[in-house]
């Protein structure tokens, strides 16, 4: 049996999960999200709980089981308190501008990198860090690892784009050879 999978998920006030044939569907103050169920896995809705459940035991629905559950926790968690990903630009002369939901960066290349900003999702500035956020948990953190592939933290000065809770291991540079 699932460790995971057989949690029940307490529904907070503000939000409310509906069950509609294979999709669940999570509104809330923030936004909607919908999470479409396989065949072999139910979600049952009652007295402000969803419990997700298996109909057989296949290998593939037992795999699914804590994934699925694990989903509807992150979409009733979006939905009432939101995602965020904090990322900080390391380095001299690298800057970022935000201007109509177009991320410009300047990270040393020849060309400045322009992307735009996913719909659904949020990016501020604040001094030398970017802030994304949205309801999708997904969205938020493919949309940050796209953004820290462009410029990966280097282990040698840590200059780069890395994640606000991200340790980099330092090396040291070459060493030199004492007195001949």
């Amino acid at each position: 049996m699932s460790r995971i999978g057989i949690q029940p998920i307490s529904i907070p006030e503000n939000v409310t999960v509906t069950n509609e044939k294979d999709t669940v569907v999570v509104k809330g103050e923030k936004g909607e999200l919908q999470i479409s169920l396989p065949k072999g896995i139910t979600a049952a809705i009652a007295d402000g709980i969803v419990t997700v459940a298996r109909t057989d035991e296949n290998k593939t629905t037992r795999a699914l089981h804590g994934t699925l559950r694990a989903l509807v926790q992150n979409a009733v968690s979006g939905v009432s308190t939101g995602w965020k990903r904090q990322l900080d630009l390391i380095g001299s002369g690298y800057r970022m501008n935000i201007n109509d939901a177009v991320l410009e960066l300047h990270l040393g290349f020849s060309h400045p990198v322009h992307m735009t900003v996913p719909e659904g999702l949020e990016a501020k500035i604040v001094k030398n860090s970017i802030i994304i956020s949205g309801v999708d948990r997904q969205a938020v953190g493919q949309f940050a690892a796209v953004i820290r592939s462009l410029k990966k933290p280097e282990p040698y000065k840590g200059k780069g784009i890395r994640y606000r809770d991200e340790h980099v291991r330092r090396k040291v540079g070459k060493a030199l050879k004492s007195g001949e």
